[in-house]
C-alpha cells in the first residue's frame, strides 16, 4: 500500500481563532483543490495521531503563540520537526510565523502584552519581534490595516508574481535580520516597505522560506490568505471599510503571491481560479414517477405550510419542497421570513467568500410523473441510471428491488450523508434504499469528522438502510461497512464483461485501493481511491444506518482514478452505471446478509479481496509487539492476529485487534480488544 501525501492539516486547536481558521481553510481549498484534502487538525490528534506519512503540508493559522506552546511543545513538535525535516512542508500565518521561529519577542515591555521566549521549532533561525506594526488589539480590527509588500520574485520563479501588493496585517512581527542567515537556507520572499514599529534588523522580512532538512517551511507575518470578500465591513466603522477596500483592489496580485508560496513549498496549485459553489436544486424521484407521491405521503407529518408553500425545518436543514411546474424561486423568501435572508442571498448569488451552507434552504424539486430531463439535471442522466437498475435487478438473483428505487440528486450539495445522516426526523421516515447522490460536494465527510470539497469526476452517494434489532444477533450493523465495501469492488468487477480482472482491492476495513497505474505492476503499490463512512442511530426497535460511500472514477488527483486502470479496449465508466451496479450488488448482499449474517461465504469473498492476508503489523501500545494477521471476528468484525516470537515466528497465541479510532491510519495505533 503506498501513503500518497494528499492531506493538507490546517490546525485548528487551542490558541487559534475561528476566523484565521476558515480563512485559512477557505482559501488553500480554493488554490489546492482537487490536489488536496484541506481539513482541520486539533492539537491531539497531532500529538497522538498517525498525521505524517499523508500529509503534504502543516500550515498553523493565526491565533496566540503560548496556547499554541502549551498544546504541542514536546512530543507534539518533535513529530512536527521530524516531519518537515523528512520532506514535509509548514506553513504558518502569523502567530504560526512566531512560534516557528527561534525565539518570539511580542511587545516587549508592555506588561500585559508581553510575550518573549525560545520556540522548539526554530524554522527561523533568528527572532520574529512584533508588533511590525502599533495598535493590534486581540480578537478585535482596530488594528488590522491593509499593509504594503515588496516581493522578491528571484525567490518565487512560478506563475504570475506581482512586484508590490497590500496584504491584511493584524499583530504580526518581523523575521529579524533574516538576509544574515541565508548561509543557513533562509529566503526572504517579501518585505514590507513602511516604517516599522520595532527594530527589524537588516532588512523589513514580512515573509520568509527556510529550508529544513528535506523540507521547507514558510513564515509570514501578514495575512496573504485573507479575502476582502470574507472581511465584516462593519467589524470597526469605516476605517476598516477603508481598509478591505484597499485589500480588494489588491485581490489577485495576492492569490498570485500565495499560489507562488505554495508551488515555493513544491505543493501542486491549481492554476484556475476555483469559486465558491452555490448549492443547487435537488431532484427527487422514483424508478416509477409516481412513486414518489408516497414517498411524500410518509413525510407529511413533518411537512410545514406556509402560505401554501411546503418545506421541512429538521435538525441540520430546512428543505423546501416545489414541483417542476409551480417554481417560485422569487415567493420563497417572503414564504420564510424567518430563516435567515441574509445568507440564503449569498448562497444563491454564488459570491465569491464564506457561505454558511447549513443555514442555505435547500430546494428539493418533486418529480411524480415522469424523470427529471437531462436539460435539468446535465451532469445526471435520470433515465440511464433507472434504465441499468433495472437492467442489473434482472440479472440479480437474490437482489430486491429497494437500492436506487428512490433518488435524490444535486448537482452541488453539501454532503449526501450530512443531508440524510443530520436530519433525524427526514431520516426515519425514508424507506431501506433511498438514495442520495450528487456531482459534487462542498462539506464531504470522512473518518473522524474530516471535511472536504469533493469535485466532479467522483462517484458520490449515500444509502439509507434501516436494519431491525431482531436480525442484529445474527447479522451485527457493523456489518454494513464491510458490505458495503465488498459490493463496490464486485459492483466494479461485474460492471460488464472484461472488467472482472481489474485491480482493485479492500483496506480494513472501509477503504477502496487500486493498484497504482504509474508504478510497474511487479511493485504491487495499492494507492487509495474510495472511502465509506456509515453512521447508524437507534430508535424504536430501528438501527437507521447511512452508508456514504466516495469513489474517485475520472479525476487523476489527488490519487488516482478508477478509469486510469482500464485497458483500452473497455469503455470508460459512466457514473450513472456504476452506481446502478453497486446498489444492486449491494441489495443482494445485504438481502442475504439478513438470513445468515456474515457467514463463510462473505468471510472468502472479503479474504479474496483485501490486502492483509500475513501482513505483520505493530502493536504500538504493548510496547512494540508485533503480529501477523489472520483475519476478521464474525461478532464485530475486528482483527485476528497471531503474536511473534523470534525471527517473526508465530506463538500460536491469538489476539484481537480494534483501532484507536485516529483520523489518519487505522493500522497505525492499533490496541488489543479487552476481553
Amino acid at each position: 500500500m503506498v501513503s500518497k501525501r494528499v492531506n493538507v492539516l490546517v490546525y485548528s486547536g487551542n490558541g487559534t481563532t475561528v476566523e484565521s481558521v476558515r480563512h485559512a481553510i477557505y482559501t488553500l481549498r480554493r488554490l489546492l483543490s482537487p490536489y488536496y484534502a484541506v481539513i482541520p487538525v486539533q492539537g491531539e490528534a497531532i500529538v497522538k495521531e498517525p498525521w505524517t506519512a499523508s500529509c503534504a503540508l502543516l500550515v498553523i493559522p493565526g491565533g496566540a503563540d503560548l496556547p499554541y506552546c502549551r498544546t504541542l511543545n514536546g512530543e507534539g513538535n518533535r513529530r512536527i520537526s521530524q516531519f518537515v525535516e523528512r520532506g514535509g512542508a509548514y506553513l504558518g500565518f502569523c502567530a504560526g510565523g512566531y512560534y516557528a521561529s527561534k525565539r518570539c519577542e511580542f511587545e516587549v515591555g508592555d506588561k500585559k502584552m508581553e510575550v518573549i521566549g525560545e520556540r522548539e521549532l526554530g524554522f527561523f533561525p533568528g527572532i520574529c519581534r512584533g508588533l511590525a506594526f502599533p495598535g493590534f488589539v486581540y480578537h478585535s480590527e482596530k488594528g488590522a490595516r491593509a499593509i504594503e509588500l515588496k516581493v522578491n520574485k528571484a525567490s518565487l520563479a512560478t506563475g504570475s508574481i506581482p512586484e508590490v501588493f497590500k496584504c491584511y496585517y493584524n499583530g504580526g512581527g518581523v523575521f529579524v535580520d533574516a538576509p544574515k542567515h541565508a548561509d543557513q537556507g533562509v529566503e526572504v520572499l517579501a518585505s514590507f516597505t513602511e516604517t516599522l514599529n520595532v527594530d527589524p534588523g537588516e532588512g523589513t522580512a514580512a515573509v520568509i522560506y527556510c529550508k529544513v532538512g528535506e523540507g521547507a517551511a514558510i513564515l509570514t507575518s501578514p495575512h496573504p490568505e485573507f479575502a476582502a470578500a470574507n472581511l465584516d465591513p462593519k467589524a470597526e466603522g469605516d476605517s476598516f471599510a477603508q481598509v478591505i477596500d484597499f485589500l480588494a483592489l489588491d485581490d489577485t496580485p495576492r492569490t498570485d503571491f500565495l499560489r507562488a508560496c505554495l508551488s515555493k513549498l513544491s505543493l501542486q496549485v491549481t492554476q484556475e481560479q476555483n469559486t465558491v459553489p452555490s448549492l443547487s436544486r435537488l431532484h427527487l424521484t422514483s424508478l416509477n414517477p409516481s412513486d414518489t407521491s408516497n414517498l411524500i405521503a410518509a413525510l407529511q407529518d413533518i411537512i410545514t405550510k406556509v402560505d401554501s408553500e411546503e418545506y421541512i425545518k429538521d435538525d441540520n436543514d430546512t428543505f423546501y419542497l416545489g414541483k417542476p411546474s409551480t417554481w417560485k424561486l422569487g415567493e420563497l423568501e417572503e414564504a420564510l421570513p424567518n430563516l435567515s435572508k441574509e445568507k440564503n442571498d449569498k448562497a444563491d448569488t454564488g459570491e465569491d467568500s464564506f457561505l454558511d451552507y447549513n443555514k442555505a434552504i435547500k430546494h428539493i424539486v418533486v418529480h411524480d410523473e415522469k424523470h427529471p430531463t437531462p436539460k435539468e439535471t446535465p451532469y445526471f442522466n435520470h433515465h440511464a441510471f433507472f434504465a441499468n437498475l433495472r437492467y442489473y435487478q434482472g440479472i440479480s438473483r437474490e437482489a430486491s428491488d429497494e437500492f436506487g428505487k428512490n433518488l435524490l440528486y444535486g448537482e452541488v450539495v453539501t454532503s449526501t450523508n450530512t443531508m440524510l445522516e443530520k436530519n433525524t426526523q427526514f431520516l426515519r421516515r425514508l424507506p431501506t434504499g433511498f438514495t442520495a447522490t450528487a456531482t459534487v460536494q462542498v462539506a464531504g465527510r470522512g473518518r473522524g469528522g474530516n471535511v472536504w470539497v469533493s469535485p466532479a469526476g467522483s462517484l458520490l452517494f449515500s444509502t439509507v438502510v434501516c436494519h431491525d434489532l431482531s436480525i442484529t444477533p445474527n447479522a451485527p450493523v457493523v456489518f454494513l461497512q464491510y458490505l458495503a465495501a465488498l459490493a463496490i469492488v464486485e459492483g466494479i468487477r461485474s460492471y460488464d464483461p472484461g472488467y472482472q480482472n481489474l485491480h482493485v482491492k479492500l483496506k480494513w476495513p472501509n477503504d477502496i485501493y487500486a493498484l497504482d497505474p504509474s508504478k510497474p505492476a511487479s511493485a504491487k503499490a495499492y494507492i487509495k481511491i474510495g472511502g465509506i463512512l456509515v453512521n447508524s442511530h437507534y430508535k424504536d426497535t430501528q438501527f437507521f444506518s447511512v452508508i456514504g460511500i466516495g469513489l474517485n472514477i475520472i479525476n487523476p488527483a489527488p490519487t488516482t482514478s478508477l478509469s486510469a486502470l482500464l485497458p483500452p479496449h473497455l469503455r470508460a465508466f459512466t457514473l450513472e452505471k456504476l452506481l446502478a451496479r453497486i446498489l444492486t450488488t449491494f441489495s443482494t448482499f445485504y438481502t442475504r446478509f439478513k438470513v445468515h449474517g456474515f457467514d463463510k461465504h462473505f468471510e472468502d469473498m472479503y479474504y479474496k479481496h483485501w490486502l492483509h492476508t500475513d501482513q505483520i503489523v505493530t502493536i504500538e501500545t504493548d510496547g512494540g509487539t508485533r503480529a501477523r494477521i489472520k483475519g476478521i471476528t464474525r461478532d464485530w468484525g475486528l482483527l485476528v492476529a497471531e503474536e511473534l516470537g523470534w525471527e517473526d515466528r508465530g506463538t500460536g497465541r491469538l489476539v484481537q485487534l480494534q483501532s484507536d479510532s485516529n483520523s489518519f491510519d487505522f493500522f497505525k495505533g492499533l490496541l488489543k480488544r479487552k476481553i
